[in-house]
Parts: C-alpha cells; sequence; structure tokens
C-alpha cells in the first residue's frame, strides 16, 4: 500500500514517523509533496519515503492520498488533481461535505489525529459519509490503527474531538512544564523531572481508562495531605476554569469565531 502526503508539515510528519517506526504495519511506501519549502524531501530521506515532483504525479502513485497542506489551499489543489480512488483529509475546520464536493469522484475521509501518532500512541478521528467504499473503509483502518486508538464520529462532532484530543497535547505539555519546573526549582536535574512528570502522566492516562477524574482524585488526596493542598491551590488560582477556558477557545477559533 503507498501513502502519498500533499504537504509535509508537522502533523504529516507526526503520521510518518509513527508509520515509519511501527512493528504492526502501515504503507509499503510513503510518498511527500511540499510547496516549495523542502520539507519533502527532508521527512522523505528521515522515514526512507520519496519526495516527488507534483501533486498529480503523487495522486497517480498513492493508493491513499493524504491531504496536509494548509486548508486555504483546498480549492486550489483540488482543481489541480486527477481524482484520487481515497482520501485522508487533515484539513482543520474543513467539513466533510465540503471535502466530498471537491472530490466527487473520491471516497473521502475526514481525520483528526493528534500529535501522540508520532510515537503510535495516537487517537485517530475519523469522519466519512455513509455510501463510502466499503473497502476503503476496511483499508484505512488497517492503515491507521499502527498509529493509535481509531474512533469513527459523525462529521458534526469533530470540532468537539478536536477540541478534547486535538489541541489538549498542548494544554498538558505547558501543565507538565510548570510542573517539572517546582521539581527543577528544588535540585532535580531537569530530565530526571521531566521523565518523572511524564511517566506520572503516563500512569494517570492509563488510570483513566478504568477510573473516573473525580475518582483518582480522591483516591489520591488524603484529606489533609500535600495532594489536597495542592488541589485547592489549583482551584483557587483557576487552574480548572483555565483548562475549560482554552478548550472553549480553541473551538470558538475552528468554529470561525473570536
Amino acid at each position: 500500500m503507498i501513502v502519498g502526503f500533499i504537504g509535509s508539515g508537522n502533523m504529516a510528519a507526526a503520521m510518518a514517523r509513527g508509520w515509519a517506526s511501527s512493528d504492526s504495519g502501515g504503507p509499503g511506501q510513503m510518498l511527500f509533496t511540499d510547496s516549495g519549502s523542502g520539507r519533502a524531501t527532508a521527512l522523505a530521506s528521515e522515514v526512507g519515503g520519496r519526495a516527488v515532483r507534483s501533486n498529480a504525479d503523487l495522486v497517480k502513485g498513492s493508493d491513499f492520498v493524504v491531504l496536509a497542506m494548509k486548508p486555504q489551499a483546498l480549492a486550489e489543489v483540488a482543481e489541480s488533481l486527477p481524482p484520487p480512488k481515497a482520501i485522508l483529509s487533515l484539513l482543520g475546520a474543513t467539513r466533510l461535505t465540503d471535502l466530498v464536493e471537491r472530490f466527487p469522484d473520491s471516497t473521502v475521509l475526514r481525520l483528526m489525529p493528534n500529535l501522540a501518532v508520532e510515537v503510535n500512541r495516537g487517537v485517530i478521528c475519523v469522519a466519512h459519509a455513509e455510501e463510502a467504499d466499503s473497502t476503503v473503509l476496511t483499508g484505512a483502518q488497517t492503515l491507521l490503527e499502527p498509529l493509535g486508538r481509531v474512533v469513527e464520529l459523525e462529521d458534526d462532532h469533530m470540532d468537539a474531538a478536536t477540541a478534547a484530543m486535538g489541541c489538549t497535547p498542548a494544554y498538558f505539555a505547558a501543565a507538565a512544564a510548570a510542573i517539572s519546573g517546582v521539581g527543577v526549582s528544588e535540585g532535580l536535574q531537569a530530565d530526571v523531572a521531566n521523565t518523572l512528570v511524564a511517566e506520572a502522566l503516563a500512569g494517570t492516562a492509563a488510570l483513566l481508562g478504568h477510573r473516573t477524574p473525580f475518582e483518582i482524585q480522591v483516591a489520591v488526596a488524603s484529606p489533609g495531605g500535600s495532594t489536597e493542598a495542592g488541589l485547592e491551590a489549583l482551584e483557587a488560582a483557576g487552574g480548572p476554569e483555565a483548562f475549560r477556558k482554552a478548550g472553549e477557545a480553541s473551538l470558538r477559533r475552528m468554529r470561525g469565531q473570536q
């Protein structure tokens, strides 16, 4: 199976790196283009793929075409391509109906992965039309599974999903930086502090598969203990509310609101 990336930016690179490092499947070959930045050549060299001259050449040589360019380039790119058989769109704030309108002869899937696909621990939300080719859907599922958990959603829910899992690695990273900074200020080496926080985050993620957030807080925070003091300080500083506002701000921006 050959996958071609139109655009070689951050998310394209994360997916390509995840496939390149996976022991459980992925494309047999990856092709890349860019708009002149040189990223395609660099990424192809990194993951063992191949940079090609044009988007049209990429489509002709690919079983799945990943749209990973800037969303505002959609019309121009669509007009320049022969009809791909199957499209995986990473274009933010671009609805499935708009994609199908641009590519009426293709099976189109709208994807929203998060950055953790790079380490095969991502979440990939997928929306597709009811009449989508079942063979293509099965192939896409097989292709995406090595990158992480695949979650099928209605297109109307993709923005909310993006706020819940697409943007949140950046929020978690901001919290991790603040917390590890406390350890560094008390004498821990930065790499040690980062490792401790990273492992705590990984363990908490695993716990969240079995317990609610409230249950975890209760289990960790003994009455009168240090965790309770920390939670009280977090509440007083507006921490939980700040994360809620971050999610709402991301949603507004995706929907073209201020």
